[in-house]
């Protein structure tokens, strides 16, 4: 009995290449490997520290937004307004600060916080009444890019005091000059990847985007949960703003236009699924430094702005056609 059953679960049992396969994050990571094999060799410039630092600077900000977004739509829900509230945030910081109307730390605290609010109210939106949170971060979109530019009279912020561009400043690590805001963004991946991956509130998360009336079912405060992740990602997009302001150096009222689109672009490719429920912060970092790879590489090559755009849209079309594929071979 024992002699014929074994061999029949070990060939049942997964194999560890077989995990790994079937993880959400491998095809995201095969593609980033593929992707920098594959500009290492049609660029020599591509291939320096100096190189992959640039790219971690330019994706810093858009990489925070997307831990937010991240967070958002692993509850089955997204967020359309991350851009546009990062601006409003920045804009505050950089003219209260600018202006002297607050202390710089003290701008910096209250411009965070705002940005919080809004979370919170997307949120309370979503959850109360309910809406859906496609409806309501649009609204919220609007809302938010116009008080930016009621707020800042259409005027870019510019002196800035030290603290609003310490974050901007590099640190010399070999030969390459790395930002302090790169190691902030980095220190986010790890902390929420982290509280995704082995905390009840994480597990909660997944649970929710799962089915919300399941896990309402197994005493999970669905409401709650659900306003908290709005409001930490709210949180989130306001050191956005802070690195945004840390990077250009001034209050932009026009930035973050494409950021809402560029986040969830990152969510995507790094295997996170829109119906919720499944992904990770890990696979995000990997989504946002293909976006980083990819238009880094194509601008070393000389390759248009408009063909980067182009090729971005192609791999998010291929990534949420995989997501359908393998959810559809899931059921």
């Amino acid at each position: 009995m024992t002699a014929t059953t074994t061999p029949y679960a070990e060939l049942k049992a997964p194999t560890t290449v077989r995990r790994l396969l079937t993880q959400p994050t491998t095809g995201p990571l095969v593609a980033l490997l593929l992707a920098c094999v594959f500009f290492s060799l049609s660029t020599e410039q591509f291939l320096t520290g100096g190189n992959f630092s640039l790219i971690v600077q330019q994706v810093m900000v858009v990489g925070t937004l997307a831990i937010g977004q991240t967070l958002i739509i692993l509850t089955a829900g997204i967020d359309l307004s991350c851009g546009a509230v990062m601006a409003f945030g920045s804009i505050m910081i950089a003219k209260m600060a600018a202006e002297g109307s607050l202390p710089p730390l003290a701008a910096i605290a209250l411009g965070i916080a705002v940005c919080g609010g809004f979370g919170l109210l997307n949120g309370l939106l979503v959850q109360k009444i309910p809406l859906p949170p496609f409806i309501v971060t649009l609204g919220m979109l609007n809302v938010a890019f116009a008080l930016t530019h009621i707020y800042s009279e259409e005027q870019t912020v510019t002196n800035l005091p030290g603290p609003l561009t310490a974050l901007g400043q590099t640190f010399p690590l070999g030969r390459t000059d790395i930002t302090y805001g790169s190691l902030v963004t980095i220190a986010l991946f790890l902390l929420l990847a982290y509280a995704l991956s082995s905390t009840g509130w994480g597990r909660h998360v997944y649970a929710l985007g799962n089915s919300q009336e399941a896990a309402r079912l197994n005493g999970i405060r669905t409401s709650r949960l659900t306003v908290g992740v709005y409001t930490v990602a709210g949180l989130l997009y306001g050191i956005a703003a802070l690195l945004l302001i840390s990077r250009t150096g001034v209050g932009d009222p026009q930035a973050g236009q494409t950021d809402n689109l560029d986040s969830i672009t990152a969510v995507v490719l790094g295997g996170t699924s829109l119906f919720g429920g499944r992904g990770s912060v890990l696979g995000t970092f990997i989504g946002v430094l293909i976006v980083g790879v990819f238009r880094n590489g194509l601008q070393l090559m000389g390759v248009a702005s408009i063909y980067q755009t182009l090729i971005t849209g192609v791999l998010v079309i291929l990534a949420v056609t995989v997501d359908q594929i393998s959810r559809k071979k899931a059921r």
